[in-house]
């Protein structure tokens, strides 16, 4: 059990350390590429904080534990919202422009509706993995496209600091965050399973709660700076763009590799929880607009948001609880 628990320690230390690697060894390649400060943070940096989970979502298929992936990709979202978005606004209150996250929180509704009739039968097939990737290229190709539009997230990208490295040394810290990742996913599968074993809970379990947590700590990191330096859109943004990630890239990895068939409690009990807090965040910005703090054009999302955001994130923990 020893050895177990300090595989799951040491894979996350190193699965959070090599991500902020990949990241800024990406960045710089794609800065000294000429490339945008706005593409390099809508993508780059956004797909980079979800890496952990992609990692050990196809680390956990290929092994066998595909609930384990299901489970962290669902645990995630619910943990992205709940815990990260929960603690940001309880920390920073946040002032956001609407349309600069109107047509992406609509996006994530919709796709939250998709997922769940995929969940329905309690299978996730090849078919529906690849068309969850279809649709994240699609979604993703949209999501580009009007957001190098926006002129307020532009700036706001554009005042992120990215880090300028020489041509090799980008490349270097690239392969070494990569190689990383790839070996601390397959440590933190080993320790997890291992421990689902020992404990007799099961891989989904593990994978809802502890491996959710470990992997949302990139997109607590991200937020919680963002947030900080003022930087609202790109805050709730990574959030959204994770959550999307998640959905239609991890979730259908373990599909891909090979149909799972579902305990019927992801249908019945944890779809439903992410469902939830998906609708809760998209309530909080429609609601946020019409509040006396909230300018013209605004959402204004202060600290009894993220209070609710944890509280119903502690209740959903309190749930998993009751149904060992």
């Amino acid at each position: 059990m020893l050895i177990a628990a300090a595989a799951i320690i040491a894979g996350f230390a190193i699965l959070i350390w090599s991500a902020d690697l990949f990241i800024i060894g990406a960045a710089a390649i794609a800065r000294n590429m000429g490339m945008s400060p706005i593409i390099i943070g809508m993508t780059i940096v956004s797909i980079g904080t979800s890496a952990p989970e992609v990692l050990v979502s196809l680390t956990a298929s290929f092994e066998g534990a595909g609930e384990l992936a299901v489970g962290n990709a669902i645990g995630s979202n619910i943990a992205n919202i709940g815990l990260v978005m929960g603690v940001t606004v309880l920390i920073t209150p946040l002032l956001v422009l609407q349309s600069s996250i109107s047509r992406e929180l609509l996006i994530l509704l919709a796709v939250t509706v998709a997922a769940g009739l995929m969940l329905a039968d309690n299978t996730l097939t090849a078919l529906e993995g690849w068309l969850l990737i279809a649709a994240m290229v699609v979604a993703m190709t949209y999501i580009l496209r009007s957001q190098t539009r926006d002129s307020t997230l532009q700036l706001e990208t554009e005042e992120e600091p990215l880090r300028e490295l020489p041509r090799g040394r980008a490349w270097l810290t690239f392969g070494a965050g990569l190689l990383l990742l790839i070996g601390s996913s397959h440590l933190l599968v080993w320790g997890a399973v291992a421990t689902a074993q020992l404990l007799g809970v099961s891989e989904l379990l593990i994978g809802l709660t502890v491996i959710a947590i470990g992997t949302s700590l990139p997109e607590l990191a991200a937020t919680v700076t963002s947030a900080r330096r003022g930087h609202t859109e790109i805050a709730i943004g990574n959030i959204i763009g994770s959550n999307l990630f998640n959905l239609l890239v991890v979730m259908a990895i373990p599909g891909i590799v090979s149909s799972q068939q579902l305990a019927p409690v992801v249908f019945s009990r944890d779809y439903p929880s992410m469902a939830l807090l998906t609708l809760l965040l998209a309530g909080a910005v429609y609601i946020g607009g019409k509040r006396k703090a909230a300018p013209p054009g605004y959402a204004y999302m202060g600290r009894t948001v993220g209070l609710l955001f944890a509280i119903f994130y502690a209740l959903y923990y309190y749930l998993l609880y009751t149904s060992l």
